[in-house]
This record gives C-alpha cells, structure tokens and sequence, in this order.
C-alpha cells in the first residue's frame, strides 16, 4: 500500500477523534457547538488532497502500486 493509500483512513479517524473531543468539549462548558465546525472541513479537505496524490502516484508510477 502507498504512503497515500495508508494515510487516507489515518486521516480519517484522527479527524473523527479531534472533532469528537472537540464537541465533548463544548458540551461540558455548556456551549452548543457549531453547524459548521472547522475539524471536520480540514478533515474532508485533507482527505481529498490526499486522494489526488494517490491517484497521480498510481496513475505516474504503476509499477510501484
């Protein structure tokens, strides 16, 4: 698996765990939390930046994937 292949579900859980404390967080002072909250946007876009890479590294260097 590619250095991008194997990042993109890293990317995921540790996106889904800092939004996870983060509205743990906000519960517990009493504070509704946001529609939009800025985790999960970086989250998705870092995943698609990361997709991007591993389609141009599969699609650049077959024979490594």
């Amino acid at each position: 698996m590619c250095m991008f292949c194997a990042a993109i579900p890293v990317t995921a859980a540790t996106g889904a765990a800092l939004d996870s404390k983060q509205r743990h967080k906000h519960q517990a002072q009493g504070r509704l939390s946001r529609r939009i909250r800025p985790i999960p946007l970086l989250t998705v876009f870092a995943i698609v930046l990361l997709m991007i890479g591993s389609v141009f590294f599969h699609l650049k260097f077959l024979r490594f994937g």
